[in-house]
């Protein structure tokens, strides 16, 4: 499956700033066909339930750090049902303060949700776990698989520490760019595309 023009990054330059490189995946992202959208976000969750039925073999008892879909983010909910119904534990991140890393909250498909105080769904339980592997949404990413987000921090300060889990990033294969990373930047393990896996 091959990315459309209706996922042309084009303006994404390399040496660009990130805040302008950000604007411009963030853009491109949200002008995506929704009937490409479907399409791709099908065959992501495809290769992420692949992914994760290897890692679980190694990790039977582990749980699988997810995230809720926001501002056009690829759309897993749909794999998330399917992996729950295979047993696997996951978890859902919450921000917790501004200048904090994420605490992850463990979760089941169709359990109660609220609003968390940036307008996103997390679970009502509110019970911490410690995944062993995430599932991240990049806005962008290069081939030395550091990720570009929304500019938080968020995710660099949750996998800071040594113990850190494993980690994949979640992009359609337009948020391939190229930019230099920053000394805190710690690349990811694997990133998955609609179209390829780095």
């Amino acid at each position: 499956m091959t990315p459309s023009i209706a996922c042309d990054a084009s303006d994404a330059t390399p040496g660009a700033d990130k805040a302008q490189l950000r604007r411009t995946l963030l853009a491109t992202r949200q002008a995506i066909d929704p009937a490409h959208r479907r399409d791709w976000d099908a065959e992501l969750g495809k290769r992420v339930i692949t992914w994760v039925a290897g890692w679980s073999q190694a990790h039977p008892e582990g749980t699988l750090g997810v995230y809720w879909p926001i501002r056009g983010e690829p759309d897993l909910r749909p794999a998330y049902d399917e992996l729950a119904a295979r047993d696997v534990r996951l978890a859902l991140p919450v921000v917790t303060g501004v200048d904090s890393p994420l605490r992850f909250v463990s979760w089941t498909p169709g359990e109660a949700m609220v609003k968390d105080g940036f307008g996103v769904a997390i679970p009502a339980s509110y019970v911490t776990v410690m995944p062993q592997a995430l599932l991240i949404p990049c806005v962008g990413f290069n081939r030395n698989k550091i990720r570009l987000g929304y500019g938080g921090g968020f995710y660099d300060r949750t996998l800071a520490p040594l113990a850190r889990p494993q980690t994949v990033g979640i992009a359609y294969s337009c948020g391939l760019a190229e930019f230099d990373g920053a000394a805190h930047d710690i690349a990811l393990d694997a990133v998955i595309t609609e179209a390829a896996d780095l």
